[in-house]
């Protein structure tokens, strides 16, 4: 199985001291975020898990360490956008992030950092234009640190329609979505980096832009030398192209403070639930409680064969 880690906060940038002593204690306990009492006991031994996915804003803490999963498959989806403090209000200086970019690819190799550029948000100050004189700024930079870069657009949920509507965001039709995709492409050639997008409806492979699998069990298996029998999650968007995985991580714990986030719902409750944070318990920002149901779940490895020399 493919462990998430995580799209619901950002377990590299402020959990990572807890992520290494669930793999040192080999279980996660996770609750169903639509069930408060119904919680999962879910094995993290090397012989249950595939790989592991990260999903991070700032994985600086997590370098010095990674030696601590070095007998895990694993790789970096790492978000790394144009915004300033009145989007992403706690996520650190742009030229900081580059350097961390680039010092995580020099010790685990480009392959296993994507670069997310992720959502483009339209306003009139980040237009069109801002976008692409910023994904070519950002290009440069990472140039020769990743293979791939994944896009997306921002969807206006009601949760965050409101905020966004204050910085005048509003939704991307498809004519600019185009715009976009065949100017960020030519940019993208140029710097030989595969650009693809995430969960997007609108088909823009005639620009050479396919569609994403952020969980990617194609890249777990070229990292791992294993073959996984693994289909696609069927518990995600419409269009989304993930592979299936088990997520580790807790809604509402996240501390960048991007005014587009969907994963958290208010101030006051990541306040409640960080308070709650212990690298000791088994469950992340929070406390098992005597109504709690704790199940354990199936989690075993798919690997149906493994590759050798004479298989590449």
């Amino acid at each position: 199985m493919i462990i998430s880690a995580s799209r619901r906060t950002d377990i590299p940038a402020f959990y990572s001291d807890w992520f290494f002593k669930r793999i040192e204690e080999g279980y996660v306990l996770v609750r169903n975020p639509f069930n408060f009492h119904q919680v999962s006991k879910v094995s993290l031994k090397k012989d249950a898990v595939d790989g592991i996915v990260f999903w991070t804003k700032n994985p600086e803490k997590m370098i010095t360490k990674l030696h601590l999963i070095e007998d895990y498959a694993y790789y970096f989806l790492f978000t790394l956008n144009p915004y300033d403090k009145r989007i992403e209000r706690n996520v650190p200086e742009k030229s900081h992030i580059i350097e961390v970019f680039k010092k995580l690819s020099s010790k685990i190799g480009k392959e296993r950092v994507i670069w997310r550029y992720d959502p483009i948000i339209l306003t009139p100050e980040f237009d069109i234009e801002y976008h692409v004189k910023s994904f070519k700024e950002i290009m440069s930079e990472l140039y020769g640190y990743t293979s791939k870069c994944i896009i997306s657009f921002v969807t206006l949920y009601p949760k965050v329609y409101k905020t966004l509507e204050k910085i005048g965001a509003y939704e991307i039709n498809k004519e600019q979505k185009l715009e976009i995709a065949y100017r960020f492409y030519e940019i993208a050639k140029e710097h030989t980096i595969k650009l693809e997008t995430c969960a997007e409806e609108l088909d823009l492979s005639p620009y050479g832009i396919e569609h994403a699998r952020c969980i990617d069990k194609t890249l777990i298996e070229e990292l791992s030398g294993k073959k996984l029998n693994i289909g696609k999650d069927k518990n995600q968007r419409k269009f989304c192209g993930c592979d299936e995985s088990i997520d580790i991580g807790a809604y509402d714990t996240c501390l960048h403070g991007c005014i587009y986030c969907y994963a958290n719902s208010s101030i006051s409750t990541i306040k409640r639930n960080t308070k709650q944070y212990n690298v000791n318990f088994p469950l992340l920002c929070s406390k098992l409680t005597e109504e709690d149901v704790i199940k354990e779940r199936e989690v075993k490895s798919c690997a149906v064969w493994q590759t050798s020399i004479f298989d590449r």
